[in-house]
């Protein structure tokens, strides 16, 4: 009698070959770890540091846009303009506590960007 089912092993073996397809959850196999807890840290540093610059910049801008609607020349366009310029330091600030570095550097100026470019736009 012929059967299309494979053959048994013999019962004195010890465990049947199991297909090559298939997982052994006694038998897993074993890989070093391929990161290193330090660059995970560094790349979330950066990711931080990333979103609070772009936020902070995107409020920056809106504040100079404010300003820019303002009809009449008051003194609300300098505090608008002032604000601006708050957000923009106060986001670079927050990068460079982030990366762990001394909060008071030349990069600060950078902040200043969007009220000064603003300001040629809002004050003209």
């Amino acid at each position: 009698m012929s059967s299309n089912l494979p053959e048994r092993p013999p019962s004195g073996s010890a465990q049947p070959r199991r297909a090559r397809h298939l997982m052994d959850p006694n038998a897993l196999p074993q890989r070093p770890a391929t990161y290193d807890d330090a660059s995970v840290r560094r790349v979330q540093r950066w990711v931080m540091s990333a979103l609070v610059v772009v936020v902070a910049m995107l409020l920056a801008v809106g504040w100079v846009a404010i300003a820019g609607t303002m009809v009449h020349k008051t003194p609300g366009k300098w505090v608008l303009l002032a604000n601006s310029a708050a957000f923009g330091v106060a986001g670079l600030v927050g990068a460079r506590v982030i990366h762990l570095k001394g909060w008071l550097s030349p990069w600060l100026l950078l902040g200043l960007v969007p009220a000064v470019a603003g300001g040629f736009w809002v004050l003209r």
